[in-house]
């Protein structure tokens, strides 16, 4: 009985690896408009953010070399 507890106890606290994604479950689900959701999520987390929007322009960068 130990062990199924200790087993229950890790799977609903969350790790360093899987923080971000919970996190980023607990933003964006709900009914309030994407923009507040986004919002929230940036003020929480500004460092995720920042580097989520700096792999996102060395994406379009990538994308539009040598269309320029």
């Amino acid at each position: 009985m130990a062990t199924a507890a200790s087993n229950e106890t890790n799977t609903s606290r969350s790790n360093r690896k899987t923080g971000l994604t919970d996190s980023l479950r607990e933003h964006f689900s709900g009914d309030a408009p994407i923009t507040d959701k986004v919002r929230g999520f940036s003020k929480e987390r500004p460092w995720a953010t920042a580097a989520l929007a700096g792999v996102a322009a060395l994406a379009v960068g990538n994308l539009l070399r040598g269309r320029i």
